[in-house]
């Protein structure tokens, strides 16, 4: 009995000793589960907290003027009179710029350019389906591109070295996606500040600094009175910035939700609404498509810049020259100097495949076997052998001119000294000196000459025959004989010189 008593109390404290692990461990499960619950309602506070301070920061519409906005915008639609004027000047403004390649100019015709009221228009006017408003807006902004087109025209055709090509006009002429994300981001800006109460003039000047619609028409203009291609370039980029301002005002504006124009017939009001969103759709098409042209299009020169520098450029072996990628056909061809053997071929065909935009581009390689390394540094070598035999050549050229030159001074000693007394003096001295002391003299030259008046008696006369400047005037030309005759007299030792002009 004892034994069993004392089995059962063993198994008692067993029993209880379990139960308390088990109460243990769900007391920690409950305490995990609490701050579980814990964290994730300070996750929610967090994110709320965030959530509301983000909505305060950006949220612009409590800020907002309807009405006002509205009003602005139209009030900057109309085109005469003073505005017309100004765009004119701004106009001549940013042409001379541009000819001058002067970023500082141009920047100053952007600033007083009148261009952004009937774009920001368009923008408005397809937003709350006025029709009335976006008429005037395109009859408008056609004006003033027809009169700006007319202006810069005239100014590149006629005004002098206007032809000439500079980096300002050249920055103008290839649009690329920068161009796009400048215009949209721009107009955002600008519209934005323009529906504030209190309209941000400084972000207005700046978005007219960005976006710059002014050089594109100059430089339109030069194209008209030049080149038709940079014509189309640079309508091409202001084409861009004039639609993705819009586009910008028109997105904007629907955000802000303004009100959209009621009309009193229903039927006109949804006829009028139709054709507003048909236009808009045939005005944000063009958009659309040159936004994806232009991503498409930098994808493909990103990788392909990058395949040209990582297995051309940077691979010493190769000699390249140039590549010309033809995107329509999607082909790439590569030029090199000299020999490209099949193996580089073969590697380079499967190294293109590694870049996504262009791996399934044709690859054509075009290496000049005439112009292999070896062959090229032949002639060279060939070439400085060339030069050295030259200028051995030319050295002993030069010495024997050297040789010529002393034997000809010493057989012009012989001829004086077998055609003159001793005590004369040499003709080289003499004639040396008289350029010295009359600087005008042009030709000199002097000798012993047997002259007879009664033809029995012989005398011997020393003559010089001179020839002076003919810039001299004849009392200055008598006055240098007589001082030569005398200096003559004196060197020679002779009582009579005649001096005899050529």
């Amino acid at each position: 009995m004892e034994k069993n008593t004392d089995k059962m109390s063993d198994e008692n404290k067993f029993n209880f000793s379990e139960e308390e692990e088990q109460q243990q461990q769900v007391d920690k499960e409950k305490a995990v589960e609490e701050k579980k619950e814990a964290v994730k309602k300070d996750a929610q506070g967090l994110f709320a907290s965030v959530k509301t301070f983000l909505s305060e920061l950006l949220d612009f519409r409590d800020d907002t003027d309807r009405d006002a906005t509205i009003t602005a915008i139209k009030g900057d639609i109309p085109f005469k009179g003073a505005t017309a004027w100004i765009l004119v000047c701004s106009i001549f403004v940013a042409s001379i710029g541009l000819n001058a390649d002067s970023p500082a100019v141009v920047i100053g015709a952007m600033l007083i350019s009148p261009l952004m009221g009937p774009i920001l228009g368009m923008g408005l006017s397809i937003a709350i389906n006025d029709i009335d408003t976006l008429k005037k807006s395109l009859i408008n902004l056609a004006t003033m591109i027809v009169l700006s087109l007319l202006t810069a025209f005239l100014f590149f055709k006629f005004f002098p070295s206007a032809d000439i090509m500079t980096n300002e006009l050249f920055g103008r002429t290839k649009p690329d996606l920068r161009d796009v994300l400048i215009a949209f981001f721009g107009g955002a800006a600008l519209i934005i500040a323009r529906t504030k109460k209190g309209t941000i003039a400084s972000v207005i000047f700046g978005v007219a600094i960005a976006t710059a619609l002014m050089p594109p028409l100059c430089t339109a203009g030069y194209g008209l009175a030049h080149d038709w291609e940079i014509f189309i370039g640079a309508m091409y980029l202001f084409t861009i910035n004039t639609i993705f301002i819009a586009l910008a005002t028109f997105l904007v504006l629907k955000v802000l939700r303004f009100p959209m124009l009621k009309y009193a017939n229903s039927k006109k009001r949804k006829r009028i609404a139709r054709l507003a969103s048909l236009i808009a759709v045939l005005v944000m098409a063009p958009a659309i498509w040159t936004f994806i042209n232009f991503i498409t299009q930098t994808g493909l020169e990103g990788d392909y810049n990058s395949f040209k520098k990582n297995e051309i450029e940077d691979n010493n072996e190769l000699w390249f020259q140039k590549g010309i990628p033809r995107w329509e056909d999607e082909e790439i061809v590569l030029y090199f100097n000299g020999e490209v053997s099949d193996a580089t071929v073969a590697d380079l065909k499967n190294e293109i495949k590694n870049y996504d935009k262009i791996k399934d581009f044709e690859l054509i390689i075009k290496g000049n076997k005439n112009r292999s390394f070896d062959k090229i540094s032949d002639a060279y070598d060939r070439a400085i052998r060339d030069l050295d035999e030259k200028d051995n050549i030319i050295k002993g050229l030069q010495s024997q001119i050297t040789e010529l030159e002393a034997n000809i001074s010493n057989l012009n000693k012989v001829i004086e000294s077998k055609n003159s007394n001793k005590s004369e003096v040499s003709f080289s001295k003499l004639s040396r000196d008289a350029k010295v002391r009359f600087n005008d003299l042009q030709f000199f030259g002097y000798a012993k000459m047997l002259e007879s008046n009664d033809f029995i008696n012989i005398d011997t006369v020393t003559v010089a025959n001179v020839k002076w400047k003919a810039a001299l005037s004849d009392s200055v030309v008598v006055n240098r004989e007589r001082q030569l005759q005398q200096w003559l007299k004196k060197e020679l030792k002779v009582d009579t010189v005649l001096v005899r002009r050529n």
